[in-house]
């Protein structure tokens, strides 16, 4: 029994290893490859202290800025999907489910249509986005989580027809930005330090919460039965994962996959279901998939630049597909 415990702890460092090695590959990548004509040596030059100023420009202002933009959207949506399905326990919960990313669609489409600047579109879709929380907790409040969740399908419903209305009365001449903003790009995150340290922190809050996860993740009857206070919990975690989805989709728009898949990579990947190890190595998966995904949008038809989140989906559904047959051939996702 020691050994076969040993030997799952020992695969699940090598596991760990693995992923941040994984992390670091796309890093380096995404800082020298691009579609601006930045090449590999110009930017070492820059990394090691020399370079040009045109090369300083590219590398600090644009690629380490997207790199870190990536990172913190991706790792915020992973987390906030480990929250999610423990909360809800579905495998199929979203950070989006609760009509957070469509509350902030509207706030941002009705700012870009008035010509606000990108502080203003941000804060409109902030607003937005926590006015749509606040409707589904208030109409599904009492009702349990299976309320919450159904309460939450209904209202990003909702939303989805206000934007469709929305696009289709805008001015043509603000259409692109409004569809692009849609499709997740992360050219809005003007502050990507902001993400990136709110996802390390809330990753690192994760492990303090951990075993109330585990016990939700068991049923609500068990959660009672050993003293856990759901309606407390479930309000926190509700709270906290509109909090985390609030700030990415502000940063940049409307990514999908990330939260859905991630979680469920992590647990098939370390073999466990604990979540003081599935939800900080979702936060560090999530950055990686999404900081891989970008790289994929900045070159793969440059010198034009590709919605982030619609390159996520397209790499996002089969990714799920293949996920769910590890699944079937044996792995354990939730």
């Amino acid at each position: 029994m020691a050994s076969i415990v040993q030997n799952a702890a020992a695969d699940r460092w090598k596991s760990l290893a693995a992923l941040l090695i994984l992390a670091a590959a796309v890093c380096i990548i995404s800082l020298l490859v691009g579609g601006s004509g930045l090449g590999a040596a110009k930017a070492i030059a820059v990394l090691t202290g020399g370079g040009d100023d045109a090369a300083r420009a590219v590398l600090l202002e644009v690629r380490v800025p997207r790199l870190l933009a990536a990172f913190g959207v991706g790792g915020l949506l992973a987390l906030s999907g480990v929250l999610l399905q423990a909360l809800f326990r579905n495998p199929l919960a979203d950070p989006y489910v609760m009509g957070v990313s469509g509350g902030a669609a509207i706030g941002a489409l009705l700012a870009m249509m008035a010509g606000t600047a990108a502080i203003g579109v941000q804060s409109a879709a902030v607003a937005g986005a926590f006015g749509a929380v606040a409707v589904v907790y208030l109409l599904a409040r009492g009702g349990g989580t299976s309320s919450l969740l159904l309460t939450g399908v209904v209202v990003a419903s909702a939303c989805g027809a206000l934007v469709s209305v929305l696009l289709a009365v805008a001015d043509s001449g603000r259409l692109r930005g409004m569809v692009f903003w849609l499709a997740g790009d992360l050219g809005w995150a003007l502050r990507p330090w902001n993400s990136m340290g709110v996802a390390v922190l809330a990753g690192l809050l994760s492990l303090l919460v951990a075993r109330p996860l585990n016990v939700l993740a068991a049923g609500e009857l068990r959660a009672r039965g050993v003293g856990l206070h759901v309606e407390f919990w479930r309000m926190l975690l509700f709270i906290a994962c509109a909090s985390l989805t609030a700030l990415a989709v502000v940063s940049a728009g409307t990514v999908g996959f990330v939260g859905l898949i991630t979680p469920h990579a992590v647990r098939l990947i370390f073999r466990t279901g604990d979540h003081r190890i599935v939800a900080p190595a979702s936060v560090v998966l999530g950055g990686t998939v999404l900081a891989a995904a970008d790289l994929v949008a900045r070159t793969i038809a440059s010198p034009r630049q590709l919605p982030v989140g619609a390159v996520m989906a397209l790499v996002g559904a089969p990714m799920f597909i293949a996920l769910l047959r590890g699944r079937s051939g044996g792995g354990r996702v939730i």
